[in-house]
């Protein structure tokens, strides 16, 4: 057995917690890129992403506008709507692709992280299930946000359809 089907083994054997729901998961990672490239924000720092509702929180400058949350939608649905691959692949610590972080893997992590790639859009670490396609996703629809002015938390609510 090679080394990536032994690692691949160990991501299947893996217990997930609410992440089982492939196509919000997917989302997920669309959603964080969208924000990063919006906002010039870093990737969520609280997520919680189910079938029916999922939430995902981001630190931000200042409030965006309700045209900049149509924009997140309105991107978002493009996204999808491009059919964009998502494809895995393995690399070591030190030979990740440039602007991939570990910081948020746990410390008892393999030296071996297996990465999603989402076309050329985002690529991150992940052991969740995903689509093999965004256009698996569905549709993605803002439910609504939430502004806290003290910690500068931008709360985006959404559901898959």
């Amino acid at each position: 057995m090679t080394m990536a089907a032994k690692i691949q083994n160990d991501f299947d054997g893996l217990e997930e917690r609410e992440v089982s729901f492939p196509p919000a998961h997917t989302a997920e990672h669309l959603l964080n890129q969208t924000m990063i490239r919006m906002f010039g924000c870093g990737r969520s720092y609280n997520a919680h992403v189910e079938r029916k509702k999922s939430k995902m929180s981001f630190r931000l400058e200042r409030k965006p506008s309700r045209q900049e949350e149509k924009e997140i939608e309105r991107r978002m649905n493009e996204l999808i709507d491009e059919d964009l691959s998502v494809t895995f692949e393995f690399a070591t610590r030190d030979n990740l692709p440039e602007g991939v972080s570990t910081e948020r893997l746990p410390d008892d992590a393999s030296n071996t992280i297996r990465l999603v790639r989402i076309g050329d859009y985002d690529v991150c670490p992940c052991i969740g299930k995903h689509v093999r396609s965004t256009s698996q996703i569905g549709r993605f629809e803002l439910l609504g946000t939430n502004w806290d002015e003290m910690e500068h938390s931008f709360r985006v609510r959404f559901k898959i359809v």
